[in-house]
């Protein structure tokens, strides 16, 4: 079994091969875990869960939507929560480097979210760009709201900033960064943390990983990832497959065989 724990099948980059993703989702098997940025796409992620056994999903307004919420979306991606299709809150955090909503506006959507994950007992799913003290300070003044794992994706932090959210029992997601040319950083990363707090991931359709960069990402591509973390830390690729497998399962609670 491989989870792709992060993708975006919705996206009109995979119309066309839409119907391929779902079927190989299916023949692989792999389970894929589709996220929401907005309440449109929430609910487009739990569609896709509802009508296809090997996707789950999370729902929540990531930081470039935060400045277009209504007073209400807490009570509608609460709603959407209690389907049991979805095993996360997200995406969710701070984007400072496009900075699409104001700072203030990004903190106060995020603070909101990450109460609603403790609520309900969710992992959540952090999106953090250009952005890490602010965000590290908002984890240091909500600990008491988060009791429950959590994911930082995409991470191309520091090995400082990994080992602080490792602190927090968080998980970081490695994805197709890692195939790239000048991604140093990120496989020094990889090689340093243990593989017991890693969960692989796609972003799909984005990041695709070598040697599909140009075209649209596909949630089969993690275990491209896989392989690339199975090269750096000198393991097999069943050991990797089966140690981020796990991963996934207890930090989105996946009752899969």
């Amino acid at each position: 079994m491989i989870i792709d724990t992060h993708c975006h099948i919705y996206e009109e980059k995979l119309n066309d091969i839409r119907k391929d993703i779902l079927k190989n989702l299916e023949t692989k098997p792999q389970i894929a875990i589709c996220c929401g940025d907005n309440l449109v796409t929430s609910k487009l992620s739990l569609d896709l869960a509802n009508a296809n056994k090997n996707i789950f999903c999370a729902v929540g307004v990531h930081p470039h939507e935060a400045k277009n919420v209504s007073a209400n979306f807490i009570d509608e991606l609460k709603n959407l929560a209690q389907n049991k299709k979805v095993v996360a809150i997200g995406e969710i955090g701070l984007d400072y480097y496009y900075e699409l909503s104001d700072k203030e506006t990004q903190k106060q959507v995020l603070k909101k979210q990450i109460k609603l994950a403790d609520e309900l007992g969710l992992p959540c799913i952090f999106h953090v760009r250009e952005a890490t003290k602010d965000f590290i300070d908002i984890l240091t003044d909500m600990a008491q709201n988060l009791n429950n794992l959590g994911v930082i994706h995409s991470f191309s932090g520091s090995l400082e900033t990994a080992n602080i959210y490792l602190k927090h029992n968080f998980y970081l997601g490695i994805n197709g960064i890692i195939t790239f040319k000048n991604a140093s950083n990120t496989l020094e990363i990889v090689k340093n943390i243990p593989l017991e707090k890693m969960v692989i991931e796609t972003d799909s359709p984005y990041l695709s990983p070598v040697p599909y960069r140009g075209q649209p990402n596909r949630p089969e591509y993690v275990e491209l990832v896989a392989m690339k973390i199975a090269e750096i830390k000198n393991l097999t690729l069943e050991e990797v497959l089966k140690v981020t497998t796990a991963n996934a399962k207890k930090l989105f609670r996946l009752d899969i065989n």
